[in-house]
C-alpha cells in the first residue's frame, strides 16, 4: 500500500515538474499557460473566500438528486428487462445504444424542454447515469446461478420470496458495480450540464474563467473536478465494492 502511494506521489511530482518546465520555456503566454504556483494560489484563494466550497455544494446537490433518480429508475428497468423476455427483446438492444450517447448530446433537448435551470441539468445527470445501471442490474439478475434458484424452489418458496431472498441478494455485486459506474457517468454528465446550463456549480465557474480569459481558474476547476471524481470513486465506491465482492467470495485479489 505504501509503495503504491509513493508511486502515485512520484507521478504527480513528475507532472508538476514537466508543467513547470513548459512554463519556464514560455511556449505559451503566461495568461494562457499559468505555472503550478499560480494555479495553487488560485485554488487557495477560491477555498478561502468560499467560492469553490459553494460551487462544490451546488454541484453535489444536483448530482445526488440526479444520481438517486437514475439508480432507482435504472434498477427497476433492469429488473423488468431481466424478468420479461418480451420486454428484453423489445428494448434491451436499445439500452446499449443509449449508453453510448455522450451526456452532452442530451443537453440541447433538456434546454428546450426545461429551459435554463436546475431541472435541465438534473435531467442530463439522470440520463447520464441511468443506462449503465439498467445494464448492470439486468445482467446481475440474469446471471444468478440456476442451482440457487432450483434449491430455493425445492423448498417451496413463492416467486416473490424467490426474488427478494435469492435473486436480488445474489445480484448485489453487479448492482454495486452499476452504482459505482453510474456515479462516474453522472458526475461527467453534471459537468456537461453545468457548462452550458445556468447555476453556480463548478461547471459554471469553469465557463466564467474561460470567458474572462482566466486560465488559472480554468485549470483549478479542472483539477477540482478530477480530484473529486478520483476521491469519491477510490475512497468510497471502490472500497464499498471491494467489501461486497469479498463478502460474496468474488474478490480476485
Amino acid at each position: 500500500m505504501m509503495k503504491q502511494f509513493m508511486l502515485r506521489v512520484a507521478f504527480i511530482l513528475f507532472i508538476i515538474v514537466v508543467w513547470q518546465i513548459l512554463f519556464i520555456l514560455n511556449i505559451w503566454p503566461e495568461f494562457l499557460f499559468p505555472s503550478p504556483l499560480m494555479v495553487a494560489n488560485t485554488l487557495s484563494d477560491g477555498f478561502k473566500d468560499g467560492t469553490f466550497i459553494q460551487a462544490i455544494g451546488a454541484s453535489f446537490r444536483r448530482l445526488l438528486l440526479g444520481y438517486l433518480i437514475s439508480i432507482i429508475f435504472g434498477t427497476l428497468l433492469g429488473i423488468l428487462i431481466a424478468s420479461n423476455k418480451i420486454i428484453e427483446e423489445m428494448i434491451g438492444p436499445f439500452i446499449l445504444a443509449l449508453q453510448s450517447i455522450p451526456s452532452i448530446v442530451w443537453l440541447p433537448l433538456a434546454l428546450l424542454w426545461f429551459s435554463l435551470g436546475e431541472t435541465a441539468i438534473i435531467s442530463v445527470v439522470v440520463l447520464g447515469g441511468t443506462w449503465n445501471m439498467v445494464i448492470n442490474s439486468s445482467t446481475g439478475i440474469k446471471n444468478v446461478q440456476p442451482i440457487l434458484i432450483r434449491a430455493a424452489q425445492t423448498m417451496g418458496i413463492n416467486k416473490i420470496q424467490l426474488f427478494w431472498k435469492v435473486i436480488l441478494p445474489a445480484s448485489i455485486p453487479h448492482l454495486i458495480t452499476g452504482m459505482r459506474l453510474s456515479w462516474a457517468f453522472s458526475w461527467r454528465a453534471l459537468m456537461a450540464g453545468e457548462l452550458i446550463g445556468s447555476g453556480d456549480g463548478l461547471g459554471q465557474i469553469l465557463m466564467w474563467g474561460r470567458d474572462m480569459g482566466n486560465m488559472s481558474l480554468v485549470i483549478s476547476v479542472i483539477l477540482l473536478i478530477g480530484s473529486i471524481g478520483y476521491l469519491t470513486d477510490n475512497f468510497i465506491f471502490k472500497k464499498f465494492e471491494d467489501k461486497v465482492l469479498n463478502r460474496w467470495g468474488l474478490d480476485v485479489k
